[in-house]
């Protein structure tokens, strides 16, 4: 098959959990026997000069980008909010970006178009002009609750507000659209189920995140024991919002037990407030070169997410190279998991104290889930066997009656 990739940000190199996800699928498709040609935005928060990308890639993908500012800006933001529109929607839309995925619709016959993420769903439109191609929208996440959730942790009034009117448009404009594709590729169970329930008609496949195993060699020697991490993205509001609480009503009461332990928080474009604190036993890394060798000399990853959705790519990462995880049941969503098997589920400051303390007290507890994490990661999320899957969604796509 000849497939399209639109992608709402840089997917190489992979640096984050959603380019990572993206990658995957593109090198898992190629290896399936696929042809795939990556259309890619290029947002000022992720940006990447087309001259670092490796050539192997630009030319294995026939790779192209355009450069959209996705910046939230006050006035049009304001603006916006006497209009029907989502603003998550309307910061994607691009003349230059349609003119040129016309020009790649008018040079080449494909026959599929995966959309990465409901942002670049407005260019559907573009592509039933100018293509016979089935439109595959490949959903991270069922974007409209991230925000609800989000509205609903809010002691603000006035951001709460706000909140649950983007997450209102999101979800009209999600409900609106969902029945447009030919297909939908969720990444995790709920988010299809969701959108069965809000009465999807469109053929549905569950698509969770994959890796390739060989890239994810476990090094333990080079382990600090009393130690704990976070790593993601502190520019997505789930994730600073998960740290803030974790770092006021869980940190000093483990420091309280353990006086040794060490908290490490790494991850790009941390918040001011992050690279100005002073904290007892906390180490600001920000972004990390190598993620793989940063998770190898860690301990305990914990993910407090309190709002978000899909999966979690650094949890299926960190199962890869064998660490002990701590996460909320938000945070897990997608992964089948059992707690206190494969990770630990903590939902409130004092599981997540009680998690911590068992993990720095009980080695052999915490090496027996770390090691079954492992085995997790390498029995349900081997990616060539789930872009297989894939590949023999969109084979029926293409052979269903029209």
């Amino acid at each position: 098959m000849n497939i399209l990739q639109i992608c709402s940000k840089m997917p190489y190199p992979p640096k984050d959990g959603g380019s990572i996800a993206m990658n995957s699928i593109t090198e898992g498709l190629i290896k399936c026997s696929n042809q795939v040609t990556v259309l890619a935005i290029n947002t000022p928060k992720l940006f990447i000069n087309d001259a670092d990308i490796d050539s192997n890639y630009r030319k294995t993908t026939h790779f192209q980008s355009v450069f959209i500012d996705t910046n939230v800006k006050p006035i049009p933001a304001f603006l916006n909010l006497f209009t029907n529109q989502s603003y998550h929607i309307v910061r994607f839309d691009s003349k230059t970006f349609e003119q040129t995925l016309i020009d790649v619709l008018q040079k080449q016959s494909f026959d599929i178009v995966q959309i990465e993420s409901l942002l670049l769903s407005n260019y559907a439109r573009v592509i039933r002009k100018y293509s016979k191609a089935k439109i595959v929208l490949r959903s991270h996440n069922v974007e409209y609750s991230i925000w609800e959730r989000l509205a609903k942790k809010t002691a603000n009034p006035l951001r709460a507000w706000y909140l649950r009117l983007l997450s209102k448009r999101l979800k009209k404009y999600e409900i609106e659209m969902m029945n447009h594709y030919d297909g939908i590729a969720c990444i995790t169970k709920l988010d299809a189920l969701s959108y069965q329930q809000l009465g999807c008609q469109t053929p549905i496949i569950t698509i969770p995140f994959g890796i390739n195993l060989s890239n994810y060699r476990i090094q333990k020697t080079s382990t600090e024991i009393a130690s704990v991490f976070h790593l993601g993205a502190m520019d997505w509001m789930p994730n600073a919002d998960a740290m803030k609480w974790f770092l006021n009503y869980v940190w000093p009461r483990v420091v309280e037990q353990h006086s040794e332990v060490k908290l490490y928080l790494a991850g790009r474009n941390m918040p001011t407030w992050l690279l100005q604190l002073s904290m007892p036993n906390v180490e600001i890394v920000g972004e990390v070169n190598d993620a793989h060798q940063f998770i190898n000399s860690k301990s305990i990853m914990v993910v407090p997410l309190s709002s978000g959705g899909g999966m979690r790519v650094k949890i299926i990462e960190g199962m890869a190279l064998a660490k002990l995880i701590i996460s909320t049941t938000i945070g897990a969503e997608g992964i089948e998991y059992e707690s206190m098997k494969n990770i630990i589920i903590a939902n409130t400051a004092n599981e997540f104290v009680e998690a911590i303390h068992t993990c720095l007290t009980n080695s052999t507890l915490a090496d027996a889930i770390a090691n079954n994490a492992r085995q997790l990661a390498e029995t349900n999320y081997d990616n060539q066997k789930i872009c297989e899957r894939l590949s023999e969604f969109y084979s029926q796509l293409l052979n269903a009656k029209k």
